[in-house]
């Protein structure tokens, strides 16, 4: 045999070899999330108009003609007043009973925020496609007898909110691309982990929403973001409450 023949079958080998080990390319966290996306509302996101009740408040978003969100929260402080608040393009403001109030950068800040974080949460899994979201795949993961994708979210700086360094993990389950769970971690106010559970599953006209079940680790100390599923099955978490949306209603924007 010669050297250039015997040279050929080992490189053969090598590649045989080498092929046999390598393993399959992970599933693509972005493809997922748009099959989610698309499989809980599509384009109803942006289409419509929705509006609900959580904890006593209303609360509304709609869009201007170039497609910007406009939220809103409002509610009665009593039979006489009534506190109107509206987010539009980064810039809170407040009216009561129809006049402007004036509001510190603080108070406009955390009130911001406040309105933005519940909005987020009613409309998921369409916000994980914002520019300062970064995704990445996790693994699977069987949930009860499902197969879910767990999909791991952080947020840049720029644009990721006042939270932008807590991060989030996502359960999709690989049939259906519905979100069945979530968890989160966070720094503020001591830190901590959050583990919700979706439940009372609604479509109204053509959006998926859903309520959560609201846990917390029983060992704070060891709980970690990517393995809440695994102290949920293992009676790790203890529930902290509910967060239900009221009256949710879907419509045609104008």
């Amino acid at each position: 045999m010669s050297m250039l023949l015997r040279y050929s079958v080992v490189l053969l080998f090598v590649l045989a070899f080498t092929s046999c080990k390598e393993k399959p390319n992970a599933p693509n966290a972005q493809e997922i999330v748009d099959k989610a996306i698309k499989a809980c509302g599509g384009d109803g996101y942006t289409s419509n108009r929705f509006d609900f009740e959580f904890r006593d408040r209303q609360y509304g978003l709609s869009r201007d003609t170039h497609g910007r969100k406009i939220m809103t929260r409002s509610w009665k402080e009593n039979d006489s007043t009534l506190v109107l608040d509206s987010l539009y393009r980064s810039k809170m403001n407040r009216h009561i009973n129809g006049k402007p109030e004036v509001l510190a950068d603080s108070m406009a800040f955390k009130y911001a925020n406040s309105i933005n974080s519940v909005h987020y949460f009613a409309y998921l899994p369409y916000g994980l496609n914002d520019a300062a979201v970064h995704k990445s795949y996790l693994g699977s993961s069987q949930i009860k007898g499902k197969e879910y994708h767990k999909i791991k979210i952080t947020f840049s700086p720029e644009n990721g909110g006042k939270d932008f360094e807590d991060t989030f993990v996502y359960w999709i389950n690989q049939e259906s691309y519905y979100v069945d769970y979530l968890a989160y971690d966070y720094i503020t106010d001591g830190g901590g982990v959050r583990f919700r559970v979706a439940y009372n599953e609604r479509m109204v006209n053509g959006v998926r929403f859903v309520d959560y079940e609201n846990y917390k680790p029983k060992d704070k100390a060891t709980a970690k973001v990517a393995t809440m599923d695994s102290l949920y099955l293992n009676q790790g978490l203890e529930l902290l409450s509910k967060i239900a949306l009221e009256k949710v209603t879907v419509s045609p924007l104008p």
